[in-house]
């Protein structure tokens, strides 16, 4: 039986599928107060999201068998002057106040990064700010609406230590990728190598480390013969970040027509959901959640390269440590005289009356891997 320790992960599959994309569905309305919704997570069993441009400055939870708003999470120190999508990672939940459209020459693009620890806790929290600009762009005359390159609307979290911004671009289609670090700071970002031909307005985006594909939602121009098209790309097979050096795949979504997709995320890694915004002076008349699946299974990757794959959260915890992995079957926690303390299979654990302290989980998989990690009580 093989032992991976604190920052390892459990080999997940051994198999990369092509990842057909089964027909979207569906699955509920969004309520009217989200009708604009511009970027989704899927976060402690709920879909997270946030509506664009001169919405609150607020987080709404979903459920995604009702469609309700169970919760709304304020970022206080935080301004929506467009807010176009949400990523996530181990500890944080990353928001791209990154929208661009109406003459492309903001100066104050950045990215809210907030503590999910901060996040579970309370319904107000506070975030430490990415600010950027982009190398490349030397003219910030004002353009007419809808007539610029610097417009992005899409944002995924890629590694340990980077972001990766996609560009919404009006003029010709071709979209940029840029590495933007997720440490607090101001930074000046170049384009990657590589770009990509859209054939339309990309608008959101999910990378999946359980599959190391990555997944961008779009529709066609609304200028265009056929416009509001959705379609989704799947880029894979790439080198490092350069993300569209590899493998990349248009499907169109047919099955829904018209539709102004804007955002997307993994459940697993075969299951995702996206978002769509109401566009009533069109034909798309109401916001609303959609679904579908891949034929995807998990590769077997690098532990240190998915250890994110695994998160155990709040860390420290002061009464309810959550597990959010595929494939637990067993949970023990012990103190650090190795005296076992808990023994079951749940992944959500009541530990309010462990003392202050710390301990150590060792969670044991359906396959037979095991991991060990460190965990604080406050």
């Amino acid at each position: 039986m093989k032992i991976i320790t604190s920052f390892s992960i459990f080999v997940l599959g051994i198999c990369h599928a092509t990842g057909q994309i089964s027909t979207a569905v569906e699955k509920f309305a969004l309520p009217t107060n989200i009708s604009e919704s511009s970027g989704a997570i899927f976060f402690n069993n709920k879909l997270i999201t946030h509506n664009d441009s001169g919405g609150e400055n607020k987080l709404y939870e979903l459920d995604t068998i009702s469609g309700l708003v169970t919760r709304e999470v304020t970022i206080s120190n935080a301004t929506n002057v467009d807010w176009e999508d949400i990523t996530q990672d181990g500890g944080s939940i990353y928001i791209g106040d990154i929208g661009n459209n109406v003459s492309g020459n903001r100066t104050d693009l950045k990215i809210y990064k907030i503590s999910k620890s901060d996040y579970l806790s309370s319904e107000t929290v506070n975030a430490q700010t990415i600010a950027f600009n982009y190398s490349d762009q030397i003219d910030f005359a004002p353009t007419s609406v809808n007539n610029t390159e610097w417009d992005a609307e899409t944002l995924v979290s890629f590694d340990a230590i980077n972001l990766i911004l996609f560009t919404k671009n009006w003029v010709n289609g071709t979209t940029k990728g840029y590495l933007i670090p997720k440490a607090a700071g101001t930074y000046s970002v170049s384009p990657l190598a590589t770009t990509l031909n859209s054939g339309g307005l990309i608008s959101g985006g999910t990378y999946n480390p359980l599959t190391a594909k990555l997944f961008l939602v779009g529709y066609t121009n609304t200028d265009s013969l056929l416009p509001l098209q959705p379609f989704v790309w799947v880029s894979d097979g790439f080198i490092g970040s350069d993300v569209f050096s590899g493998t990349n795949t248009k499907t169109s979504l047919t099955s829904f027509g018209f539709e102004q997709t804007e955002a997307i995320t993994y459940v697993n890694e075969s299951r995702y959901f996206m978002t769509s915004e109401s566009f009533s002076n069109i034909i798309s008349d109401y916001a609303k959640a959609i679904a579908f699946s891949t034929n995807d299974v998990a590769l077997s990757i690098d532990d240190h390269e998915v250890a994110d794959a695994i998160i155990l959260y709040p860390n420290p915890v002061k009464d309810f440590l959550k597990i959010d992995a595929v494939g637990v079957n067993a949970v023990e926690i012990y103190d650090m005289k190795l005296t076992k303390l808990y023994n079951g299979n749940n992944t959500n654990i009541d530990m309010t009356s462990f003392s202050p302290g710390i301990y150590v989980i060792k969670i044991s998989f359906k396959d037979h891997f095991q991991v060990m990690k460190k965990i604080v009580k406050k």
